[in-house]
């Protein structure tokens, strides 16, 4: 079976929500700070495992833009300059099926490095 494929992306900028209708009937939505602090970029991600910098401060971030590329993904662009990273579909799904268990692990790493997050205080 094909990996689900959107059938609508709406991103409300006041919010700071990206909304994606999947053709399997799921729908996610994600902040912009989750999809900022989990780009697939390699500035973000690293080379390879253990590689990987922790992004803080990227509360406020919001995207500016959504770049298709080809059938397979969107480029998207973020108001603190961050515009690297393929978003594919495969890599969204992911995203919101694991969306919770992603930010509680992305929270407490901010913990355990001594940064707050307002959801922390």
């Amino acid at each position: 079976m094909a990996d689900p494929r959107p059938t609508n992306i709406n991103l409300h900028q006041k919010s700071r929500v990206l909304e994606i209708d999947f053709d399997d009937g799921s729908q996610f939505k994600y902040s912009t700070e989750f999809l900022r602090v989990h780009s697939p970029s390699a500035e973000v991600r690293g080379h390879g495992p253990g590689e990987e910098t922790l992004q803080v401060g990227k509360s406020d971030v919001n995207i500016t833009g959504i770049e298709p590329v080809g059938v397979y993904a969107v480029k998207l662009v973020f108001d603190d300059s961050h515009d690297s990273g393929l978003y594919t579909w495969s890599y969204l799904y992911d995203l919101g099926i694991n969306y919770d268990a992603k930010w509680t692990n992305y929270l407490q790493r901010l913990k355990d490095a001594g940064h707050k997050h307002a959801e922390l205080n």
